[in-house]
């Protein structure tokens, strides 16, 4: 569960840490890109939205707005919240469709109750585990933030938040506090036993407890990269969705996919998947 390297979140705040030179890696590095892209995808596929409809998500730790292009493309709209000014000045730059917020999350989500549809967050949460000034204690600042996103979440939507946790006990923390803000849910650890591509994915319920995504796994070497080049195309393929016919046979088997990934029941693909019916006399 360690981090590899020095922990971002040891060297200090997350708006200094964040300035200028790290933003502008997350403008130009295409492996950061294409890393955020990935994480992003597979946090709406564990929100499990309605199909084919524009929802109003929240992005907590937008940075320079690469997470809510993704959401843009996939027809949705957002608002993102960051405490870096240089990263959401990143984000203005590039001319990213979503509203952004100046703010810091450990003192709570400033929205009515019941605004939005859903929330993701991507590689953020974790830095509420540190004190950086003596007022900071980490249990409160957890607290404030979940008790706040279980107000601006529309009864029975979702929170996907992806998160680096150091060890178990920070994993508790931040768990424990969620609870007690109201949330159900649970952790999702996809490729649990990969050293590289081992994520954590915080999911939670704000309303009656419902069943778990399931998480991505690997047996073998093999297998782990044709998981990974099968994600890769998803994303190639989602940015050009537009040359797939809706209600196309390959247009419902990735949709078939996608809800597998989901945990959901599937009916198993056969040769008269996706075949039009003859009109009847």
């Amino acid at each position: 569960m360690a981090f590899r390297g020095k922990r971002p979140e040891h060297g200090g705040p997350p708006e200094l840490f964040y300035d200028k030179n790290e933003a502008r890696k997350y403008v130009r590095n295409s492996r950061m890109i294409d890393v955020q892209t990935q994480m992003t995808g597979r946090a709406l596929e564990l929100l499990c939205l309605p199909e084919g409809q524009p929802c109003y998500l929240l992005d907590i730790g937008c940075g320079s707005g690469l997470s809510g292009d993704y959401l843009s493309d996939e027809g949705h709209y957002w608002v993102g919240i960051d405490i870096s000014p240089a990263m959401l000045d990143a984000a203005l730059d590039r001319d990213t469709e979503g509203d952004l917020l100046l703010g810091d999350m450990g003192q709570g989500i400033p929205f009515k109750p019941g605004t939005f549809d859903g929330c993701i967050s991507i590689s953020a949460v974790q830095w509420l585990c540190n004190a950086n000034k003596k007022s900071d204690i980490p249990a409160k600042r957890l607290y404030c933030f979940f008790s706040s996103l279980y107000s601006v979440l529309v009864r029975g939507a979702r929170a996907v938040l992806q998160l680096y946790p150091e060890n178990s006990e920070q994993l508790e923390l931040i768990t424990i506090q969620a609870t007690k803000a109201g949330f159900t849910g649970g952790v999702v650890v996809d490729f649990p036993n990969s050293a590289k591509a081992k994520k954590f994915y915080l999911c939670l319920f704000s309303g009656p407890s419902t069943f778990l995504p399931k998480a991505l796994t690997e047996t073998t070497d093999e297998e782990e990269a044709t998981e990974s080049a099968f994600t890769s195309e998803r994303i190639q393929r989602r940015m050009a969705r537009r040359g797939v016919v809706r209600k196309s046979r390959e247009w419902v088997l990735e949709k078939k996919e996608r809800r597998r990934r989901q945990g959901k029941e599937v009916r198993p693909d056969t040769q008269y998947t996706g075949r039009k019916r003859k009109p009847r006399f």
